[in-house]
């Protein structure tokens, strides 16, 4: 029986994705859960597995070529099915994934993934025998995504490794085993030519630049932004986090300051609830959040990904920061789904980690608000009539001016840097609303 299996839709009104890399070749021997096409939505960058087994008969489309949900990715030969038998196959779909936490013992591959369900598949299987001819004449490796994810940290082609695992799959100790000899042979790669007698270059929209670019004009075009600046000293903040690193070295945790200004900012949100809430003009309303889910600009190699931080209010600022790392560290590895972008109900961004002092952030629309933070700069200060240095950190903020007046917005930035000028005061309300 030939299967026609269409590209999916993996995420909530996706449309389209981009063929990043083929796991798979005509002719080939697969099972159900085999990572069959490397795909880039506008989200996230993840493989698709196959939800049969059988022989690939036909593929649809090269690499970097884009497809749209429903349209045909690959034809599979299904082999011992017919008649009756054939239709109830074709018709029997895979229970929905579920999403849940693995450690992964290997090379970088720990956080959260797509488990399928019953009788559906899971990410890489390694059933299979392949025959010398096509051990010899493959041109993508197939491999583990743990023994991916450590060719690529350690700078090495994966489809130069002979594979000794089931089907010809590169192992880790096939890496571990070939890594020098690969790096011995391997010609020194030279930046792209440039050719001086042009006086352009082009490269092709990413998918996920793409969506930056409409949703960064979308918010333009439908919040009416108005931002304020401001300043705050925090050298009793520079010293709590000092004496917090110093009590934590045992623990393997080092603090920055983005978990105490993410503490801050979410306990603020409980007073002022105009600021974690959406606008519905449609139906004439505001939707406020009942719960305070901050997400994290962040500057990701294929560009701005935010992904939130959940009940950010009722966390501990030792487990803000656990979280905060682990969506750095999958930032990343591209390693990001699109569960870890969901439901965000106010937004920070720290270009200061890059060098800036003062900018003007972009509302995360359809949320009313975006706190950036700037470089944090020694100035000099007047405290109790003396000239004395002080750490001066620079804030700036945006919000939709149709639901939030100027004067909500400062008596919020009152509190969120009365926080950071004396960061007691949120250990004073750490374990939830004391009514105050």
């Amino acid at each position: 029986m030939r299967y026609i299996f269409k590209f999916p839709d993996i995420g909530e009104g996706l449309e389209e994705g981009k063929i990043i890399e083929w796991y798979v070749q005509k002719g080939q021997n697969i099972s159900s859960g085999d990572p069959l096409v490397k795909m880039e939505t506008d989200k996230v960058v993840t493989d698709i597995p196959s939800p049969k087994s059988g022989v690939i008969a036909v593929t649809y489309g090269g690499i970097g070529d884009t497809v749209k949900v429903g349209n045909a990715l690959v034809e599979i030969d299904i082999e011992g099915v017919e008649g009756e038998a054939a239709q109830s196959v074709a018709a029997d779909a895979p229970k929905a994934p579920s999403t849940e936490a693995i450690d992964e013992k290997g090379f970088g591959v720990v956080g959260t993934i797509e488990v399928a369900g019953d009788g559906a598949f899971l990410p890489a299987g390694d059933e299979g025998i392949a025959s010398q001819k096509d051990l010899l004449t493959r041109k993508k490796a197939l491999a583990t995504p743990v023994a991916r994810a450590m060719a690529k940290e350690l700078g090495i082609d994966i489809n130069q490794i002979p594979g000794s695992g089931p089907a010809g799959r590169v192992t880790k100790k096939d890496i571990t085993e070939n890594a020098s000899k690969v790096r011995l042979n391997a010609s020194p790669v030279s930046p792209q030519a440039i050719d001086p007698t042009k006086r352009y270059r082009y490269e092709s929209l990413s998918t996920i630049r793409k969506t930056i670019a409409k949703n960064m004009l979308r918010s333009k075009q439908n919040a009416a932004h108005m931002s304020v600046m401001d300043e705050v000293e925090v050298s009793e903040l520079v010293a709590a986090r000092k004496r917090l690193n110093e009590a934590l070295l045992d623990k393997d945790m080092r603090l920055s300051y983005l978990p105490f200004i993410i503490k801050a900012v979410a306990r603020a949100l409980k007073n002022h609830p105009v600021l974690n809430a959406e606008l519905d003009l449609e139906n004439e309303r505001i939707i406020y959040k009942n719960y305070v889910n901050i997400g994290i600009a962040m500057d990701a190699d294929e560009g701005l990904v935010v992904p939130v931080i959940r009940d950010a209010d009722h966390k501990s600022l030792i487990q803000v920061a656990r979280d905060l790392k682990d969506l750095i560290d999958r930032a990343k590895e591209r390693k990001l789904t699109l569960e870890d972008l969901k439901d965000g109900s106010f937004s920070i961004t720290s270009y200061g980690s890059i060098g800036g002092y003062f900018a003007v952030p972009v509302i995360n629309y359809p949320q009313v608000a975006i706190f950036g933070v700037g470089r944090m700069t020694e100035k000099p200060i007047v405290k109790d009539s003396q000239i004395a240095v002080g750490n001066m950190l620079p804030i700036s903020m945006s919000v939709d001016h149709r639901i939030v007046d100027g004067g909500e917005v400062a008596r919020f930035l009152n509190e969120v840097l009365g926080y950071l000028r004396d960061p007691l005061l949120l250990l004073a309300f750490e374990g939830g609303n004391h009514g105050l």
